[in-house]
């Protein structure tokens, strides 16, 4: 019998069908592989087209030799494949056959596109808050989750008042949020559940968790006073202190001595009692009269007797005031520093009540400031990454909003004058700014910007963005 023949008689693609179905997620355009897995594959890939033989259940009777795609449109929603295949139809008789397999893409919704849409579906919620009245904190924790991409797993994030809420589709991913601001800034965390569901054939029930994640209430630049005996605990060092830095535990110096320490979470929370009696927004404006350097030294800190006046006796009176200060090497006559006025402010704390007189200065320094004016003509010609937050019900109001970006106003200054700040997070160059232009009275003040701190670019990342039209020329 000859080949036609056999062909005519024997159908060696019986069985295998001519039509089938795959499921593919418009949302994250990844394909369902039975029974409950998805998978990302890109069209005419070698994963799709073996997630599409699995569905040709006659395959396994037959000798596959070959398969492809045949080309179709895109937005046709068909996937046709062409397929050789041998099989014995009599003794020492292979016969050999092509044939075509058209594939129909249907849409389908994953369970986890299905959680995103859907309201009130997170299996588990991490409730960030920090009992302060600016949101620096957050600027800053903003950054370290996008370094450290630990934002990934995350299917909403959610805007409240005094924090941001974190949703999970797991509980496991949760666990690992926490574990990570818990390695970043001193944290404590308290877990609660809620039953959904419960199943009393099999015992199984269904549970959502929150865990409730608090930030320690001390940041940078603030002014601290410890009780007697934590304060001998860390090597005697002066009741009141100013915090340095604030990491995996709050960095504090004695700004008389220039003994530092570190407050860590432990610490903290077993009391409380370690409180910030002036922060930021207590800071005041000083003018520098004279610096007297005394000699010693720690790190980028100089011990030194300042004499300063305040900004508003300037001109006016004599009223000077000399107070020590750890920023020696940093200031100079004619400069302006920030610094909590101790003799006007009103403090209500009861280990602040408890110091000697002789232990409260009358001023304690924070850090040099610069001009208003030099500070806005300067054009910063890098930027930063930012989270894609939900604020919900949480519309800021005209007031809070002008408040929120002078709190990231603060944020990015303290960038520019800290290089240990920066170190932890990613800045990227601005090319807007490279291209705009200059005020005109910017060269008339230019030898004195060049004092302005700010970030060298050898330090700034490249912001690579990928559009479609990028990839159409890669394509030719």
């Amino acid at each position: 019998m000859c080949v036609n023949c056999v062909r005519s008689i024997v159908d060696i693609t019986e069985g295998i069908p001519k039509q089938a179905t795959v499921h593919w997620c418009k949302n994250c355009e990844r394909y369902l592989q039975p029974p409950a897995s998805w998978v990302a594959c890109d069209l005419e890939s070698r994963e799709l087209l073996a997630l599409c033989l699995k569905k040709l259940k006659g395959l396994v009777k037959v000798r596959l030799i070959d398969a492809g795609f045949i080309w179709t449109e895109p937005h046709s929603r068909r996937i046709k494949v062409k397929l050789t295949i041998q099989k014995e139809v009599f003794a020492a008789t292979i016969l050999q056959q092509s044939f075509e397999v058209e594939f129909v893409v249907a849409s389908m919704m994953c369970p986890d596109c299905t959680r995103v849409m859907a309201q009130n579906t997170w299996k588990a919620m991490v409730q960030v808050r920090q009992k302060v009245d600016h949101q620096r904190t957050f600027f800053y924790l903003e950054q370290l989750i996008l370094k450290h991409n630990a934002h990934q797993d995350t299917i909403n994030i959610k805007e409240v008042k005094g924090g941001l809420d974190f949703h999970f589709a797991q509980r496991s991913h949760a666990i690992k949020m926490v574990e990570f601001l818990g390695s970043m800034v001193p944290t404590r965390s308290k877990t609660s559940e809620q039953l959904i569901s419960t199943d009393i054939h099999s015992s199984t029930s269904n549970y959502k968790f929150t865990y409730s994640v608090e930030i320690i209430p001390i940041c940078k630049d603030d002014l601290v006073v410890l009780p007697k005996k934590i304060a001998n605990s860390l090597g005697h060092i002066a009741p009141l202190t100013l915090c340095t830095r604030v990491g995996s535990s709050v960095h504090i110096i004695d700004f008389k001595t220039l003994q530092q320490s570190d407050v860590s979470g432990l610490v903290y929370w077993r009391s409380e009692d370690v409180t910030p009696v002036c922060s930021m927004r207590d800071l005041k404006e000083f003018y520098v009269m004279d610096v007297d350097l005394l000699g010693p030294r720690a790190g980028r800190y100089a011990l030194a007797d300042v004499t300063i006046q305040r900004m508003a006796d300037v001109g006016k009176n004599d009223d000077v005031i000399i107070v020590r200060s750890h920023l020696g090497n940093l200031l100079n006559f004619g400069d302006t520093v920030l610094g909590y006025d101790l003799l006007t402010a009103n403090i209500n704390n009861e280990n602040f009540e408890k110091l000697r007189q002789d232990d409260i200065p009358s001023v304690v320094l924070v850090k040099k400031s610069y001009p208003e004016r030099r500070r806005k003509r300067k054009q910063r010609n890098w930027k930063l990454k930012s989270l894609s937050k939900d604020e919900g019900d949480l519309a800021p109001k005209k007031q809070e909003q002008e408040k929120l970006e002078a709190d990231f106003e603060n944020f990015l200054r303290d960038l520019e004058e800290d290089p240990e700040l920066r170190q932890s997070i990613n800045l990227y160059k601005d090319a807007s700014a490279a291209g705009a232009p200059q005020p005109a009275d910017m060269e008339s003040d230019m030898g004195d910007d060049d004092e302005l701190p700010e970030v060298p670019l050898e330090e700034l990342l490249d912001d690579l963005k990928i559009s479609a039209d990028d990839d159409d020329m890669d394509m030719e």
